[in-house]
């Protein structure tokens, strides 16, 4: 059985060292942190451990005595229960707590234990000096854009027009069996999904990634360890009769994989490509996105984990990687998308940094004149070692020291908004929508037609 720790991410010692800069994180992150509950139980946290600790101490020293006066009795006397008893209690004597008192303290230690740990849980990471500072997405601060947009000389269509007129997504059908937001992908829309995810797993195993096809199905202790919980608990997914969830991505598993596990700092970067069926309960986002596919409870995705040396230099060329890997992906779909850099209100309570791949949709609402808009496709994290102190992952350095390693993740691809991206922006004046060139051998077709 797996013991994970139910600490956030940030050492309490750090955290009454650089107190301004966590309480100035968790304000430009939008979250509320009862700051002086957390240093009162940290101070009686370590008051009644050094308590028990030392009343444990002497225990130990009294058991020792016991021993000894045992020994040293002759044979005959080990023999006669009075004389044992004697030297025993005369041994007992020199404990000086009463019995029971080690036992209470014990108890009290451990609540009070439970009750900083939960304080704990409600603090987020303090991102890095290059976030912009921000309340909400409309601070993100946009970093580049790649590609040329598509012009039509027609009125392009949306994709749930297009997947109705050529047979791709049943939307109908799949409310009548799963409900609202489910779907059935049909014909070359399925072999499309097929296709993309192959595409990308391929690409990134011949990056070194080694590949994996991950657990959906996850225990408690995974969403805690990557902080989805307490946070997002609304979002996911309880199986309640087997206290199991369903993970919302990859993530949740592949960074719990080596959770309560030693490493060896020369075995470090782990690199990692995860196939996984996801599943999001969407709570938080009632209104939106309530038509087609871009907003779905099920879908499959294609994840890179990371797990590095707590080096942050390193750490951040490996999140430049991660975003390179997804940008080559969709320039290799020919998609036009840009890179939003995240603020600190918008980019989540684990991050250290995070990045936003967004993909030209022509079938989204405009912001203003004509049609069109970026869509999110890709989530690029660099979380330093919020994850790896609540999964107890750590490696033994190079100097001998223990550490814990650092996390990172990002969407290769998901899929079916992926494949909105590529039906609006391949779709023909007559109706037809072509393949992207580097599909079509996995398709087994150039395009789509009635």
């Amino acid at each position: 059985m797996v013991e994970i720790s139910l600490l956030g991410m940030l050492d309490i010692k750090f955290i009454r060292e650089n107190l301004e800069l966590c309480k100035t994180a968790a304000k430009n992150k939008n979250r509320e942190v009862d700051w002086d509950a957390l240093l009162r139980l940290d101070e009686k946290r370590r008051e009644l451990i050094e308590k028990r600790d030392a009343m444990k101490s002497e225990k130990n020293k009294v058991n020792d005595a016991i021993k000894q006066a045992i020994q040293q009795l002759s044979p005959e006397d080990r023999a006669d229960k009075e004389k044992k008893q004697k030297a025993v209690d005369e041994a007992v004597r020199q404990f000086s707590h009463p019995e029971g008192e080690l036992k209470a303290l014990e108890d009290e230690t451990r609540a009070t234990e439970e009750q900083f740990n939960l304080l704990m849980l409600t603090v987020p990471n303090v991102p890095d000096a290059s976030v912009p500072i921000g309340k909400d997405e409309h601070d993100n601060v946009e970093v580049k854009k790649v590609g040329k947009i598509p012009e039509f000389d027609f009125v392009p269509k949306d994709h749930i027009e297009l997947a109705r007129s050529l047979d791709l997504i049943d939307f109908d059908r799949g409310a009548k069996v799963g409900g609202f937001r489910a779907y059935f992908l049909k014909n070359e829309a399925a072999m499309l999904e097929f296709a993309v995810m192959f595409y990308a797993f391929q690409k990134l195993v011949a990056k070194g990634y080694t590949p994996l096809i991950a657990p959906s199905i996850v225990k408690e202790f995974t969403l805690f360890g990557n902080a989805q919980l307490p946070w997002g608990r609304d979002e996911v997914y309880h199986l309640e009769k087997d206290d199991m969830y369903l993970a919302g991505t990859a993530e949740v598993p592949v960074t719990s994989y080596f959770a309560d596990e030693m490493l060896l700092e020369k075995d470090l970067p782990k690199k990692f490509v995860a196939f996984s069926s996801c599943y999001r309960r969407e709570a938080g986002s009632y209104g939106k996105d309530t038509k087609g596919v871009y907003r779905v409870h099920q879908f499959n995705k294609i994840e890179q984990v990371i797990v590095a040396p707590a080096e942050t230099s390193t750490s951040l060329t490996l999140h430049e990687e991660l975003l390179a890997n997804s940008e080559e992906i969709l320039q290799d779909l020919g998609l036009p998308y840009r890179v939003l850099l995240m603020c600190t209100g918008d980019m989540g309570e684990p991050q250290v940094k995070k990045y936003d791949v967004e993909t030209w949709m022509p079938g989204r609402p405009s912001a203003g004149s004509g049609y069109g808009n970026y869509g999110e496709t890709m989530s690029n994290s660099f979380m330093g070692d919020f994850q790896s102190r609540r999964l107890k992952i750590r490696y033994k350095a190079k100097d001998g020291s223990t550490k814990y390693v650092h996390t990172l993740n990002n969407t290769a691809i998901a899929s079916p908004r992926i494949l909105i991206a590529i039906l609006e922006n391949y779709q023909q004046a007559d109706g037809s929508i072509r393949i992207p060139e580097v599909l079509q051998p996995l398709v087994g077709k150039k395009e789509i037609r009635r």
